[in-house]
């Protein structure tokens, strides 16, 4: 992995990353997984997708989350979301659940692939960015959210007016890293079953995302998926 994959300004704006000691340790702890035989998630094409999907200067949203999906076919590197025909988890069925009683528009279920979100200017960012297949946090020590926290503050830091939506007790502890006066921050329980009934249902995100974008002149976001 190098800055060259990372698309517009982002290769940038990150080289310097690639180039430090937690980094390298990063890509070790990556190739030796691959050595003992463990598949890891997503393909190696897509890491960055998230990156490659919303360059920088077109971010308006960001949504933050853990780690990628483990299941095999699932992840897509955007996070929340899923390759085309492959069923939609349950935290991104509440996500729809909850698009549709805010603004009543149209999901599609059955598609769980938010490509047309991060094309309108949606970072799906989750903050690390790889998984070993079936072992859910299997890489949350190797180092990726030094990276990802680094990419929060270029948003905040190089962006005006986005809207970071934070569900969950994981992504509220990155609100540090945003600078509250440019921006809007939104907190939410995370939408898993185990907790979307605790203040993630019904807490209009998307209509409150929009009428910020709205009130400070910039276009909203078609959240339905067709």
């Amino acid at each position: 992995m190098t800055d060259k994959e990372l698309a517009g300004n982002w290769g940038k704006l990150l080289a310097e990353e690639f180039n430090k000691p937690y980094f390298c340790e990063l890509q070790n702890s990556l190739l030796k997984e691959k050595e003992n035989g463990n598949l890891l998630l997503p393909s190696e094409s897509q890491i960055f997708a998230a990156f490659a999907a919303t360059p920088l200067k077109q971010i308006k949203v960001v949504i933050l989350g853990q780690d990628p999906y483990h299941g095999i076919g699932q992840a897509n590197g955007l996070c929340f979301s899923v390759n085309h025909g492959i069923k939609p988890p349950p935290s991104l069925v509440n996500i729809y659940k909850e698009v549709e009683s805010d603004l009543g528009v149209l999901i599609n279920k059955e598609d769980g692939d938010l490509q047309i979100w991060a094309q309108q200017g949606v970072f799906l960012l989750n903050s690390i960015l790889t998984v070993t297949a079936n072992s859910p946090g299997s890489h949350s020590l190797f180092g990726w959210q030094l990276f990802t926290d680094k990419v929060i503050q270029i948003i905040s830091k190089k962006n005006q007016n986005v809207v970071f939506l934070l569900w969950g007790k994981y992504a509220q502890n990155k609100a540090h890293l945003i600078d509250y006066k440019k921006h809007l921050i939104l907190k939410a329980a995370h939408p898993s079953p185990f907790s979307a009934y605790n203040g993630f249902m019904g807490c209009k995100h998307f209509s409150l995302a929009n009428a910020y974008l709205h009130k400070n002149n910039l276009r909203e976001i078609d959240w339905s998926i067709a």
